[in-house]
C-alpha cells in the first residue's frame, strides 16, 4: 500500500519540480541584476564624489569647514599679502614710500627685486617688507617683444607672490603694487571687506589720463595705483601664468599682460575710484582738494609731481599728510562743504589736506570738479583728463570770486570736545583781480575743523558730510563743525 500511494506522489514531485526551478531561477536571475546595477550606480557615484573631494583639494588645501569658520570673520589686515615690484637700482630712493604705510608685524608680503640688494640697504631693515629675487626669466626671452623692460618679471610677481603665500585659510586678498606706491591700508581693508573673496574679483582703476588707458586698455587697473586680486583669481592665474605671458608677446606692459589674462579667464574689471595712478604733472592739490566720493586708498608718481604741500619736499610732504591718515583714514581728502551767508563765502573742506575759501556762494555740483592746478601727462593729448576740470590761473585776469584762498594742512589733535580737531593754515596769497575787495576772505589765516570720532563710511549709498561754520576765532581764524547731513538737506 505504502508503495502505491509513494509512487503517485513521486510522480507528482517529479513532475512539478522542474516548473519550480525555472520560476526560481527566473526570480533569482531579476534579483542578481537588480543587485548588479545597484552596485554600479553606488560605485559610480562614490567615484564621482572621491574625485570631486580629491579636485577640490588639490585646488583648495583647507577642509571646507576651516574655509567656513574662517569666512564668518570680517576681512582685516591679515587676510592680505602684499607684492611689490622694486629695482635694486632704485630702492634707495623709493623706499620712503613704501615704509610710509609698511607696518613690520602686521603688514604681510614680500618686496620682490631683480638681484640682491646693494651693500648699503644691508643688513635689511624691519622697516622694510622683507625681500626676494625675482626667479630667472630667461626661457621667456623669445616672448618678450614689450615695450616695457622688464614686464614679464614684473607680472611674474603675482604668481611668485602666490607661491610665498597660499594658504587660503589666512589669505583672501593679493594687493599688488610697484616701490613708489602709497597705500592708505586701513582704508583698502575696509573697501575689500565689501566684496567675498570666495569670488573672483579684480579691483583697482583705470588712469586719470584718457590716453593712457587708450594705449592700453580701458579695462585695466593701472599697477602704479594698486590693485588686488581675489584668492581664486590669484590662484588661477599663477596656475596659468606661463601659458599667458607666451600668448601675449607684444603687449606693452605688466599691467596690460594681466588685464589679458584676467580677460581670458572670464573676470572683468571692479573699479574703485580711491586707487590713484596720478598719472598728472606739476602741481595736484587741485586734484587732490576735490577727491571722488569714495574712500581714498593710494597715490603714485608722487616724485614726479610737485610736493603735495608748499614748502616741503616730496618726503615731508608725504610724512605730513600721513600724520592726519595715522588719526583718522576714512575722512581723509573726503570733501564737504558750508557757508559763511554773512560775508556769502563758501568753505570746501578735504579732510586732512585742504579748505578752500570762495568770496561767493558755490553749490556742490560745481566744487567736486577739480580745479585744474596740473597738467596732463602726455603734453598735447585731448581730451586730456578721465575727469571735468575748473580751469584755473593764477593771475590778475581771474576774478576772486572764481580763485579760492587755500589753507593747507598743519596739525591734528585726538580729541577736544569729543572732536578731532585739524588745523588749517594759508601759506600763500592768492593773486586774483579785486583782490582788495572788502567783502574778500584774504583775512582768515587759520580754519579749525571739528570732525566727528566715529569713522566715516564714504562711498556707494552713502552722502558726503555737511558742515557748519561755529564762529570766528580772533580776526583771523574761523571753526568749522563736520556732521551728518539732515534729510534732505541740500549743499548749495
Amino acid at each position: 500500500m505504502s508503495l502505491e500511494k509513494s509512487t503517485p506522489t513521486n510522480a507528482i514531485i517529479l513532475n512539478i519540480k522542474p516548473k519550480t526551478l525555472s520560476k526560481n531561477l527566473f526570480l533569482n536571475g531579476i534579483l542578481c541584476k537588480t543587485l548588479v546595477f545597484l552596485t554600479l550606480i553606488l560605485y559610480l557615484i562614490y567615484f564621482f564624489l572621491s574625485s570631486s573631494s580629491t579636485t577640490s583639494l588639490l585646488q583648495f588645501p583647507p577642509t571646507k569647514n576651516i574655509i567656513k569658520s574662517s569666512n564668518n570673520i570680517k576681512t582685516n589686515i591679515s587676510h592680505l599679502v602684499f607684492g611689490i615690484a622694486a629695482s635694486s637700482n632704485t630702492w634707495g630712493k623709493k623706499k620712503c614710500y613704501i615704509n610710509s604705510w609698511w607696518k613690520p608685524n602686521i603688514t604681510k608680503g614680500y618686496l620682490f627685486l631683480d638681484r640682491t640688494p646693494n651693500d648699503e640697504h644691508l643688513p635689511w631693515p624691519n622697516s622694510s617688507p622683507p625681500y626676494r629675487i625675482s626667479s630667472d626669466n630667461s626661457r621667456y626671452m623669445p616672448y618678450n617683444k614689450h615695450g616695457m623692460p622688464f614686464a614679464i618679471r614684473m607680472v611674474r610677481v603675482i604668481q611668485e607672490t602666490f607661491m610665498e603665500e597660499h594658504d587660503s585659510s589666512t589669505v583672501r586678498w593679493y594687493v599688488m603694487a610697484d616701490d613708489d606706491t602709497v597705500l592708505m591700508i586701513e582704508n583698502l581693508v575696509n573697501v575689500l571687506s565689501k566684496y567675498d573673496h570666495m569670488k573672483y574679483y579684480y579691483v583697482g582703476m583705470n588712469s586719470e589720463c584718457i590716453v593712457s588707458n587708450f594705449g592700453m586698455s580701458f579695462q585695466m587697473a593701472f599697477g602704479g595705483a594698486g590693485y588686488a586680486l581675489s584668492y581664486p583669481l590669484a590662484q588661477a592665474l599663477a596656475k596659468n601664468m606661463d601659458t599667458c605671458i607666451k600668448r601675449y608677446p607684444y603687449l606693452y606692459g605688466s599691467d596690460h599682460i594681466l588685464q589679458a589674462c584676467i580677460a581670458d579667464l572670464g573676470v572683468t574689471i571692479t573699479l574703485e575710484k580711491g586707487f590713484h595712478q596720478i598719472d598728472l604733472r606739476r602741481d595736484i592739490s587741485g586734484f587732490l582738494s576735490a577727491h571722488p566720493q569714495s574712500p581714498f586708498i593710494s597715490l603714485h608718481h608722487l616724485d614726479l609731481v610737485s610736493p603735495i604741500f608748499p614748502s616741503m619736499n616730496h618726503y615731508d610732504a608725504l610724512n605730513h599728510l600721513m600724520k592726519a591718515a595715522s588719526v583718522d583714514q576714512s575722512r581723509l581728502l573726503q570733501q564737504s562743504t558750508c557757508y559763511n551767508k554773512r560775508h556769502n563765502w563758501t568753505f570746501s573742506v578735504s579732510w586732512g589736506y585742504s579748505v578752500q575759501i570762495y568770496d561767493k556762494i558755490i553749490s556742490q555740483s560745481y566744487l567736486q570738479i577739480p580745479i585744474e592746478t596740473f597738467g596732463e601727462w602726455r603734453k598735447g593729448a585731448w581730451p586730456p583728463y578721465m575727469f571735468n576740470v575748473r580751469k584755473f590761473n593764477n593771475n590778475n585776469n581771474y576774478s576772486c570770486d572764481e580763485v579760492p584762498n587755500i589753507l593747507f594742512f598743519d596739525s591734528v589733535e585726538g580729541t577736544r570736545l569729543n572732536h578731532i580737531v585739524t588745523t588749517y593754515v594759508k601759506k600763500n596769497h592768492r593773486i586774483c583781480a579785486n583782490n582788495d575787495d572788502d567783502h574778500s576772505s584774504n583775512g582768515v589765516m587759520k580754519v579749525h575743523v571739528f570732525s566727528p570720532m566715529d569713522k566715516l563710511h564714504a562711498g556707494e549709498g552713502n552722502r558726503r558730510e555737511c558742515c557748519d561754520i561755529i564762529q570766528p576765532i580772533g580776526m583771523d581764524s574761523m571753526a568749522i563743525k563736520l556732521r551728518t547731513c539732515m534729510k534732505h538737506e541740500i549743499i548749495a
